[in-house]
Parts: C-alpha cells; structure tokens; sequence
C-alpha cells in the first residue's frame, strides 16, 4: 500500500496535545472522498459472560466527541452480550488510503429520541425489516421469513412506520482510539489516544 506524504502528515507530532476526534474526522472525510464502495463500515467486537469474543459488521451512521453511534436489534446477540457486559470494541480499515482507526470503550444506548430520529430516516423497506425480523432468533425457514415481511407491508399499508421498541441506537464512548497509517516499508505508524479525565494523552507504539 502506497501512502501519501499528504497522508503520513496527519499522524500529529510525538507529544502534541490533538484531539482524536479532530483526527478521525479528517481521515473519514479523506476515506469519503475516495473510491471506498462504502466508509462506514466497522467491525465491532463484543464479549459474551463466558469470555468467548464475538464479532460482526455494523455501520457507523453518526460520532462526534460523545461517541461512535450504530442502530441494531436490541433483540441481536451483540445487544443481550451487551445487556451484560458493555463494553466492546470497534475496528474501521480505510485499505484504499492505508488508514485504520482501532476504538475501544464503554457501549450505552442512544436515548429513544435519537433513535426515532435515525429511524424515520430510514427507507421504507429497511422499516419494515425492522418490524419483520427477529434478529437472530431461529425461523423455520426463509418462506416464514417473506411471509413475515408480507405481513408488515399490508399492517403499514398507507400508514407511516414508527421505529420498533426492539430496534434502536447504541453509541460507543471511547476511551482508547488508536490510528495506523500504512507504509511500504512495514515501519507503519501508530498513535494511540488514551482518555484521562477530560483529556487524551497520546503515545506513539512501535509497529
């Protein structure tokens, strides 16, 4: 992976008091601007009450400094480990444009506002498959699954779709955000950010 000097420059000076949030913007508006079929893509890792990490691919549809936010089922097996144990991790990798963003911290919900608000963004179909699908819950089969669906559309019929209670917002507040940026070399740079307080202390890690 070829990376830019325009690229290795936002890496901020060892010991420089930068905000990461201010960093991650950049990066993500770099990996907009690309040909990435689609940046919001994360991994997010989470851990179940017997130890055992599990891992999907969730969305990142808002952050500011409070936070990364994805919408799921409160239903899914990420939102019961989380009932348990809220703390999870989230991987971003810009492979384009050699950036990665590593993001661990405590996962909450978004209040019920944020989510209707999200939600009635949402194209209608999506609405449905909110009201549909039972994540993660065993179904007898993909007729069952149609058929669910079916019924949805003729419940809604002519009629606006209010966000399900078992579908909704968490939002990921970090306390250690680590940025990569690739190199030919292999000599790849990594900063991390650790939360202190109301600041963030930076430490530069070997590769």
């Amino acid at each position: 992976m070829m990376t830019s000097r325009t690229t290795l420059m936002m890496i901020p000076p060892d010991n420089s008091n930068q905000n990461p949030f201010h960093i991650f913007r950049q990066w993500y508006l770099e990996a907009v601007d690309s040909d990435i079929s689609d940046p919001t893509i994360m991994s997010l890792a989470t851990v179940g009450t017997d130890g055992k990490p599990s891992v999907r691919i969730v969305l990142l549809k808002e952050f500011d400094e409070r936070g990364f936010v994805f919408y799921t089922n409160y239903m899914s097996r990420k939102s019961r480990q989380l009932e348990k144990n809220p703390w999870g991790a989230l991987v971003i990798h810009w492979h384009r444009i050699g950036h990665q963003v590593r993001i661990e911290g405590r996962i909450d919900k978004t209040t019920e506002g944020e989510s209707d608000k999200y939600f009635s963004t949402r194209p209608r179909g999506h609405q449905l498959g909110a009201w549909a699908s039972d994540q993660s819950q065993v179904v007898d089969s993909r007729e069952s699954l149609d058929e669910a669906l079916r019924m949805r559309e003729s419940e809604f019929e002519g009629k606006d779709i209010q966000r399900p209670p078992s579908w909704g917002g968490y939002r990921l507040e970090p306390d250690h955000i680590e940025f990569w940026v690739s190199r030919d070399d292999r000599m790849h740079d990594r900063i991390l950010f650790e939360r202190s307080g109301d600041s963030w202390k930076m430490t530069r890690l070997a590769p």
